[in-house]
């Protein structure tokens, strides 16, 4: 057991170098491992207003791990940290989350700390194989079936989603969020000036790609400076083609990533990608949204973190300065990527971080974090009214959609394919050979998935 944690946090410790999540901004280098949370804002006068502290907190810290740097994401976790604070004032928390390409520092050193024996006492991680395959797995976190119990969330999340987080029956972290990956974000003005409608099938996109192309304007963003964002466009072309039931045959090994469809996909994902902007290799996710953003582009597929980014940095008006509709063939079903939180084993300061999850799993927390982080709540019974006409339509969409896992942000396979993956598509966008990515594919299939 000792050799096979170590050989999982050894790959975990490479795979975070090249594996992204959803959100942060791509500040280039680390940022400091820890930071005191004296510099987030003080509480509102409504937060201040909360329920007292619960009597399990004693005082003393707790060190929250995640990746939350970029714009929306960052307000989204100051307010958390406020909200906590008006609760449990006597519990300082460190903030100790660590800048760098969504994720590609933190996961690292994670890994570094969880090896050494100096786990953070809760850390973010995407629900699905990351957590399961992972650090489950590995023997690293703690079964939270208590929480669960005298939260009652296993009524407030919905099944699908308390599965993704569990395993033999216990759950192992607490959903704060849903993210939707497929989406087509698109300039309203470019749409409407040349009297086009979102496209929401693979021939509709072609031809009002062709249709933008033959006006001069670019078609479809991309900045895949990390290969993590043609990778999500590749899940949802394959998501459009298999439909969500073979998609989810495909992270089981039921389906074969040699199948007739697959091959189908891969032709569909090349004739997509004939439509970017020419400088996708130095563009990360946010330059690509800000080609939309300025007119300089007219779509871009990403999850809806870019939303988030729209509205919290660029100051855009949701149905206004920008639509959205699901990517091709893909409407009726979701893209789920779920940002959680975990305590590991050996925390120093289990009790304040179970308090710290109670927090992310309430009602208020998840209305305090969302709307800032572009998400929607994990939580089927949150306040739809303080979300905007992108998150109140998104909300309901989810509860009738059927769920399909990402790949590209860990939820659908283990890291081990993840980066595999990456790699045969960051390959593929420069030489579109379909025969050579199939098998690169299958060959991370057969590895990877057991």
């Amino acid at each position: 057991m000792k050799r096979k944690l170590g050989l999982i946090l050894s790959a975990v410790a490479l795979t975070g170098m090249v594996l992204t999540g959803c959100g942060g901004k791509n500040n280039g280098g680390n940022a400091s491992p820890s930071a005191s949370a004296s510099s987030t804002p003080a509480p509102s006068a409504s937060a201040s207003a909360s329920a007292p502290a619960s009597q399990a907190a004693s005082g003393g810290k707790v060190e929250i791990f995640s990746w939350w740097t970029g714009a929306g994401e960052e307000a989204g976790l100051k307010g958390l940290i406020a909200l906590f604070s008006s609760k449990h004032p006597e519990i300082e928390v460190i903030n100790a989350a660590v800048a760098g390409g969504a994720g590609t520092n933190a996961k690292a050193v994670l890994a570094s700390r969880m090896q050494g024996g100096d786990p953070p006492d809760a850390f973010q991680v995407h629900g699905g194989a990351e957590l399961n395959t992972g650090w489950v797995a590995a023997d690293k976190v703690i079964d939270l079936n208590d929480l669960y119990a005298s939260e009652g969330w296993k009524d407030k999340f919905p099944k699908d989603l308390v599965d993704m987080v569990s395993k033999d029956g216990k759950a192992y972290s607490v959903p704060v969020n849903i993210h939707r990956g497929n989406v087509v974000f698109y300039n309203k003005k470019i749409f409407d000036d040349n009297k086009l409608s979102a496209p929401k099938t693979f021939d509709e996109f072609f031809k009002v790609a062709d249709a933008l192309k033959a006006k001069g304007v670019t078609p479809l963003a991309l900045g895949d400076k990390e290969p993590w964002t043609a990778t999500m466009i590749l899940e949802n072309v394959l998501l459009g083609e298999l439909g969500a039931d073979d998609y989810k045959k495909l992270w089981t090994g039921e389906l074969s990533f040699d199948d007739a469809k697959v091959k189908k996909s891969l032709e569909t994902f090349k004739k997509m990608i004939s439509y970017i902007n020419q400088d996708h290799a130095a563009r990360n996710w946010q330059d690509a949204a800000q080609l939309v953003a300025k007119g300089e582009a007219a779509m871009n597929i990403m999850g809806d973190w870019a939303k988030g980014y729209f509205t919290t940095d660029l100051k855009l008006v949701a149905n206004k300065d920008f639509g959205w509709v699901a990517t091709p063939n893909t409407t009726g079903s979701f893209m789920v990527i779920t940002d959680t939180f975990a305590i590991p084993k050996g925390a120093k300061n289990e009790a304040n971080a179970k308090e710290w999850l109670k927090v992310l799993g309430s009602v208020e927390g998840q209305d305090v974090f969302n709307p800032l982080k572009g998400s929607i709540p994990a939580r089927i019974d949150a306040d739809k009214s303080k979300y905007d006409v992108y998150g109140q339509q998104t909300i309901e969409e989810f509860k009738t959609a059927k769920l399909a896992p990402s790949m590209a942000h860990g939820s659908a396979a283990p890291e081990g394919f993840t980066t595999q993956a990456n790699q045969a598509v960051n390959i593929f966008v420069t030489n579109g050979d379909v025969d050579q990515a199939l098998k690169a594919l299958k060959a991370a299939q057969a590895s990877s998935i057991k």
